[in-house]
């Protein structure tokens, strides 16, 4: 027998170290955050003709939306998450029930800690144990999220239009507690890192400048890195050489240079947390920070306003963190200095699951 009640959660995530070096195969070292998206799934009947339908109901925004199951039209918005995710399930053969869907969620979207893929994965674990007998079929071994999470970026890509990497998916599908993960873009290796912050803390700032990675100059950018690559005969920015991406032209050099060098600076994050070394950690996220100011040209006034806040507060470190072009910043804050205003302190969290009936 299937499930007549569904809910799942997935969190939101925050990327510490390592940004656009995901579509790049390269590094990035992201925890899952305690905030994130709930979606309760509840089996409706087929109507009298046969058809079956989901409705959905995004409860923060007061919307809502009906589609037919077998053929799911393009939307805008978070519809397009909705029909999307039902698409590329029924398209890999899970058994979907018609249902009523209600979304609420306590990360805040646009702000750069994705909620984007806190949606696809929620979505996707309760439409999956919806229509599943018993005990379930949610994914549970590395290679099914990894598969799960393939899926979730298929919807952002094709049915959204924004061209982004695994990197948050994977950070909403694997994360725990107190943990950040280093994943290896080429290989899809992920390695679990303890995050010990002891009375440190880490806080987002939000810009105020929502963005949307859609509409934004974050396909501008992937665009420029597959360009580098044709151009340096590499398959990806992972395989360049430094001595070879300064032969590149303007810009697609200092795109290319921001990738290479943030992928070392995941190493050097990781090593740094092994060592207890958090000082050293905010001083990698001012580089970061200044890299993708300066060589990735994602930042913009309200997000440097919003780096600045967070270090005349005291942080150690301070650094745009998402696709850029608006969002938040991540703060990285010394014991008893006490965070600027607004700021909203993030915690590493457990990764999406089921919650039950």
């Amino acid at each position: 027998m299937p499930h007549e009640h569904v809910r799942a959660f997935a969190p939101g995530r925050v990327n510490l170290i390592g940004e656009h070096t995901d579509y790049n195969q390269g590094l990035a070292l992201p925890f899952a955050i305690t905030e994130g998206v709930t979606v309760r799934a509840h089996a409706l009947a087929p109507q009298a003709d046969g058809r079956r339908l989901v409705e959905a109901h995004a409860a923060d925004l007061g919307e809502s939306d009906e589609f037919a199951l077998a053929e799911p039209r393009p939307a805008r918005g978070w519809r397009a998450f909705v029909r999307g995710t039902v698409a590329e399930l029924e398209r890999a053969g899970y058994p979907l029930l018609a249902a009523s869907l209600r979304i609420s969620g306590d990360v805040p979207p646009g702000a750069g800690l994705s909620s984007s893929a806190a949606l696809e994965v929620a979505l996707c674990l309760a439409l999956i144990e919806l229509g599943s007998p018993r005990g379930g079929s949610a994914p549970r071994t590395d290679a099914e999220r990894t598969d799960l999470a393939r899926l979730c970026a298929r919807v952002e890509n094709e049915w959204v239009g924004a061209r982004t990497g695994l990197l948050d998916q994977l950070a909403s599908l694997f994360g725990a507690a107190d943990t950040a993960l280093r994943i290896d873009f080429t290989t899809l290796e992920i390695e679990p890192e303890a995050l010990p912050l002891g009375d440190w803390r880490l806080a987002v700032l939000d810009s105020g400048e929502r963005h949307s990675l859609a509409s934004s100059g974050y396909n501008e950018r992937r665009a420029e890195c597959a360009r580098a690559c044709e151009l340096l005969g590499v398959a990806s920015l992972r395989e360049a050489d430094a001595r070879d991406v300064e032969r590149l032209p303007g810009p697609l050099r200092l795109r290319a240079r921001h990738v290479l060098s943030e992928n070392q600076r995941v190493q050097d994050a990781v090593t740094a947390l092994r060592a207890n070394d958090l000082p050293g950690l905010g001083e990698l996220l001012n580089a970061s920070h200044a890299s993708l100011r300066d060589q990735y040209a994602v930042s913009t006034p309200a997000l440097e306003a919003a780096v600045e806040r967070a270090l005349a507060s005291g942080a150690a470190g301070a650094r745009l963190i998402g696709g850029g072009f608006g969002g938040s910043v991540l703060g990285l804050f010394g014991p008893s200095v006490p965070l600027p205003a607004g700021a909203r302190e993030v915690r590493p969290g457990p990764g999406a699951h089921v919650i039950g009936e």
